[in-house]
């Protein structure tokens, strides 16, 4: 698990344990899972805000480069046609 011994682990553990004992160790908890759902949250919505960003910025794109392949065809059939 992301490369650590699970002594290190372990130890990590009894030492929280030591420091903030059994009666905080729920509300510690709790604290950590409200900020790891914050955290989420926030990197999903930044995430979907800039693929919709990009989205609607290559949407215009495409419809100018259709624009100006029809614009291109259009003056290219009317310089092949015969002038009256």
């Amino acid at each position: 698990m992301f490369g650590i011994h699970w002594a290190y682990i372990v130890l990590l553990l009894v030492v929280v344990l030591i420091i903030f004992g059994p009666g905080r160790l729920p509300e510690l908890g709790g604290a950590v899972g409200k900020a790891m759902r914050e955290f989420r949250k926030a990197t999903n919505d930044l995430t979907n805000e800039v693929t919709s960003a990009a989205q609607t910025k290559a949407e215009p794109m495409n419809t100018t480069e259709s624009t100006a392949e029809s614009t291109a065809k259009g003056s290219t059939s009317e310089a092949n046609s015969p002038k009256n």
